[in-house]
């Protein structure tokens, strides 16, 4: 037995280093740009060249492929590189309401309220509370990986359980529910920004707005909060079986000090003011955010901006009431500061910018997106199986590519235009891509968070690997792959909705 066992850790051991060998070669995101960039350009000479083309299903206008590396092409390319950069739907977006993340999260207060949140519920619900609590640090991804997961592990030493079962517990939640949560976070404006333009190919007056996925991914909270909590309590600590504590653990201390509850008090005060504020300004029919119909296009284009405020406000607050801020010259350095943090962002939305804007010039995308649809719907792939498969190759390339806005900005410009001549929405497409973005976050090496993960780890058990935090993971991805693929099943029988105005189906 003990001889199988160990041929079969072999096994499993080697399986994760020929992923890390292999996901290790890929190039960095922005290289990866470039290259794909390069690829487009010589593409669209070569297609150009063939005379590749295709009918426009809605037009019936034949669609050519355009030679980028033409005169023409490459004037097009140096007069417009800046406009295409400055005009990306994501930059503008992500930066403007990582203005109010940052201050919330430099102040201190994201972790105030996440330690709060999580000592504040009675401990037979801790672990569901982790795990839930790991959803929605989503707000700001990074305050989930390096205070929740230690916390959690700190939680479950203190209650006399196994602090790696509360290691797993938050780092399935942090990022193997990556995406679900009862709030809007930074990632809805992020995705829904690369998907409009996709979405475009097909119809240029297209908009996905941020709200696209907000139904089904805040449904998914506590059905992933359960799951996690039954695969932590039925599956994992028995397993892990009875900690026994190394001689260099050292118990710290996570409780709030009387200032961090009264900036958290003040906080909230000034969250549910700011809350009731922006309901005025959208919720009755003379709202300064209704449209002069009656919609509420103004608010839905509003999102961002508001999210800027309920994040900035309260930071605010609790800075000046925990004396983190004491003057301006804080409050400045804080968002700049969160600024400075999203430059390797800008230099990859400025790649980004130019590889999709080259796809479109070039028709390439079109091009594929009919034939694709066309060949899809020849060998009769369509409805459920096909969404599911959508989902299934998403979750296989999150093991090699990390980055949710690289991946999708690679993705986007071919399977929204394919979906969506097979009657599928943008946002559906988004959706699916989701979920297959969220399950694989857990049992890949090259997730950025990984090293400290492990680092995290050793602190209570000091010779842990790689293959037992991945082994440990596995069934937190098995459970949420198939309880989040069930969940999309049910929306696309029932036609639930994705979002506020959010479509599952493509109408020309």
């Amino acid at each position: 037995m003990e001889e199988n066992k160990s041929t079969k850790k072999g096994i499993f051991q080697k399986i994760l280093d020929r992923v890390e060998i292999v996901g290790n070669k890929l190039p960095q995101p922005v290289t990866l740009f470039l290259i794909l960039a390069g690829i487009v350009l010589v593409a669209s000479w070569i297609f150009s060249m063939l005379g590749i083309s295709a009918v426009h299903p809605g037009t019936g206008n034949e669609i050519k492929a355009v030679n980028l590396l033409s005169a023409d092409g490459i004037r097009r390319i140096f007069v417009e590189m800046v406009t295409v950069f400055t005009s990306f739907p994501p930059l503008g977006l992500v930066l403007v309401v990582m203005i109010g993340i940052g201050v919330a999260e430099r102040t201190g207060l994201i972790a105030a309220s996440l330690k709060s949140f999580v000592a504040s519920v009675p401990s037979k619900l801790i672990t569901f509370t982790i795990v839930t609590a790991g959803m929605i640090s989503s707000v700001a991804a990074d305050a989930g990986y390096v205070v929740l997961i230690p916390l959690g592990a700190a939680l479950f030493y203190g209650m006399g359980r196994h602090p790696i079962a509360g290691l797993a517990a938050a780092f399935a939640g942090v990022s193997g529910g990556f995406g679900a949560n009862i709030l809007l976070t930074s990632l809805d404006p992020l995705l829904a920004g690369f998907t409009t333009p996709a979405a475009q190919i097909i119809d240029p007056d297209y908009i996905v707005r941020e709200t696209s996925n907000w139904y089904l991914m805040a449904a998914s909270v506590p059905i992933i909060g359960i799951a996690g909590t039954w695969v932590t309590e039925k599956i994992l600590e028995p397993r892990l079986g009875k900690y026994e504590a190394e001689d260099h653990v050292e118990e710290e201390n996570n409780d709030l000090t009387d200032q961090e509850r009264k900036g958290l008090r003040w906080a909230g005060v000034s969250l549910l003011i700011s809350a009731i504020i922006v309901c005025f300004m959208f919720i009755p029919e003379w709202g300064l955010l209704r449209g002069d119909d009656g919609s509420f296009t103004p608010f839905y284009i509003s999102i961002v901006p508001l999210m800027l405020l309920l994040f900035f406000i309260p930071g605010l607050v609790y800075g000046m009431v925990t004396k983190s801020i004491k003057t301006d010259k804080e409050v400045a350095q804080f968002t700049a500061e969160s600024m400075a943090s999203m430059g390797g962002y800008i230099v990859l939305a400025f790649v980004a910018a130019q590889f999709v804007a080259f796809f479109n010039w070039s028709n390439l995308g079109l091009i594929i997106a009919v034939k694709g649809a066309d060949a899809l719907k020849a060998v009769n792939f369509e409805g459920i199986p096909l969404i599911i498969a959508f989902i299934l190759v998403s979750s296989l390339i999150n093991i090699a590519i990390g980055s949710a806005s690289a991946k999708w900005a690679i993705m986007a410009p071919v399977f929204v235009p394919m979906l969506m001549l097979m009657g599928y929405s943008p946002e559906m497409t988004q959706a699916a891509y989701r979920i297959g973005d969220s399950y694989t976050n857990i049992l890949t090496p090259l997730l950025p968070y990984f090293p400290i993960i492990i680092v995290f780890a050793q602190k209570y058990v000091k010779d842990i690997g790689i293959g037992t935090i991945i082994s440990s993971m596995m069934p937190y991805a098995i459970i949420f792959a198939i309880i989040r693929i069930v969940m999309m099943i049910l929306w696309m029988l029932f036609e639930i909705p994705l979002g506020p105005d959010a479509p599952m189906h493509y109408v020309p």
